[in-house]
């Protein structure tokens, strides 16, 4: 089995900034990607950011120039670090990673509550 952990979540003011963390831990093997998605009340999950195990990133529109993901693979933790963070930004963010090559598997994180307001 493989757990995620997060952390990092919290109260801001617009304008601050917020680093969130997640750790796998477990029968991890080999990580295919991982990244950050999103749900803010009334909505539906949305992808924030991702990275694959070869590095490569991708971000919704409206948190690009602001947001920034990365890995560190020897720890199997991605980071989220959140800059300039609008009212628009709250919601509970969960991390999600995809394990394997041929026959993949996803798992989530219970999630982390992030509000942005003053």
């Amino acid at each position: 089995q493989v757990q995620l952990v997060e952390s990092g979540g919290g109260l801001v003011q617009p304008g601050e900034s917020l680093r969130l963390s997640c750790a796998a831990s477990g029968r991890i093997g080999y990580i295919n990607a991982m990244g950050w998605y999103r749900q803010a009340p009334g909505k539906q999950r949305e992808l924030v950011a991702t990275i694959t195990n070869g590095a490569i990133t991708n971000y919704t529109e409206s948190v690009k120039g602001r947001f920034s993901v990365s890995r560190d693979y020897a720890k199997n933790t991605v980071y989220l670090e959140m800059n300039s963070l609008k009212p628009e930004d709250t919601a509970v963010y969960y991390c999600k990673i995809v394990i394997g090559t041929i026959v993949r598997r996803t798992y989530w994180g219970q999630g982390t509550q992030v509000t942005v307001s003053s």
